[in-house]
């Protein structure tokens, strides 16, 4: 009988862990920092066999460095979480993990990911301190309760992840890991304005001065299809993943575009904000996994 209270108490201590770093969130943004290394890998035409190490590396440092601002950004807005439902089971919202233990698993896990990123090269620790410095200080703890254009600013913060994983390897003044950094930066405001119209009501409650909540789904729509607009042209800057990967990725921006411009005509603004939200994952999937696809064949 202990023994099962126990594994109990493992199980909910995990459970609660993945909630404090955000599991899905932490490994969406782990994951182009593994693509900005491949793709760096193709373009140089390095071997992975003989460098495998070196990714372990950045991509140890970058889920350590990551989990800390998003384990500070829990610290930070435990009085917004608890009121919005779909924050409310955070450990930091039920008691379950106290909060200065929170704030210094945040601090450590920052300082420690930074110091793995450095043994790599110092520019990915360059950008994963600018992406941390985003995210946490501009984001976080400026910007999310006081400006609409808090969502620009937190898509600054997950764009910087490819050019970590790309200068692990090389210097990322080239154009490839700048178009992916473009991008995601891009791709994040649409998904997060989706996400806003979604959650209207609790974002609302919470007093958080988001897009749709300050000025309205109509506003949202209009702001949605520019970002999505310039999504468009950014394939072409990456010519040499081939005609292939062009075609893709030109008829997935077509088909957002359309998404996108059906929402002037649609009166559920929920249908379409759910719409826009799970093809915005759609679009970044097979975009991205286009890329290594492509790599792959060539």
């Amino acid at each position: 009988m202990d023994l099962n209270k126990q594994s109990m108490s493992y199980e909910e201590f995990f459970s609660d862990l993945k909630l404090l770093v955000k599991g899905k969130v932490l490994l969406a943004n782990v994951s182009p920092v593994i693509l900005g290394y491949w793709l760096a890998l193709y373009f140089t035409g390095a071997d992975l066999i003989m460098r495998w190490e070196e990714l372990v590396i950045v991509t140890i440092g970058s889920l350590f460095v990551i989990a800390g601002a998003l384990i500070l950004n829990n610290w930070y807005e435990v009085d917004l979480d608890t009121e919005m439902m779909r924050t409310q089971a955070r450990p930091t919202v039920t008691g379950s993990f106290p909060l200065k233990m929170v704030f210094w698993l945040g601090i450590g896990l920052s300082i420690l990911g930074m110091i793995i990123i450095a043994m790599t090269t110092l520019e990915a620790a360059i950008y994963a301190l600018l992406g941390w410095f985003t995210y946490v200080v501009l984001y976080t703890f400026w910007s999310k309760r006081k400006y609409t254009l808090n969502t620009v600013i937190g898509s600054i913060s997950g764009a910087f992840t490819p050019l970590i994983g790309w200068a692990t390897l090389t210097p990322a003044n080239h154009i490839v890991p700048i178009t992916l950094f473009m991008i995601l930066f891009l791709w994040q405001i649409p998904h997060t304005f989706a996400i806003a119209m979604r959650r209207h009501d609790e974002y609302k409650a919470a007093g958080v001065p988001m897009l749709p909540v300050v000025y309205g789904a109509e506003m949202t729509k209009r702001q949605s299809l520019i970002y999505i607009l310039l999504l468009f042209p950014l394939p072409f800057f990456l010519g040499e993943l081939g005609t292939s990967f062009l075609i893709i990725a030109t008829i997935m921006n077509l088909i957002w575009i359309v998404i996108s411009i059906k929402g002037f005509f649609m009166k559920d603004n929920m249908k379409w904000a759910n719409q826009m939200f799970y093809y915005s994952l759609t679009y970044l999937t097979v975009v991205f996994g286009g890329m290594i696809i492509v790599t792959l064949w060539s």
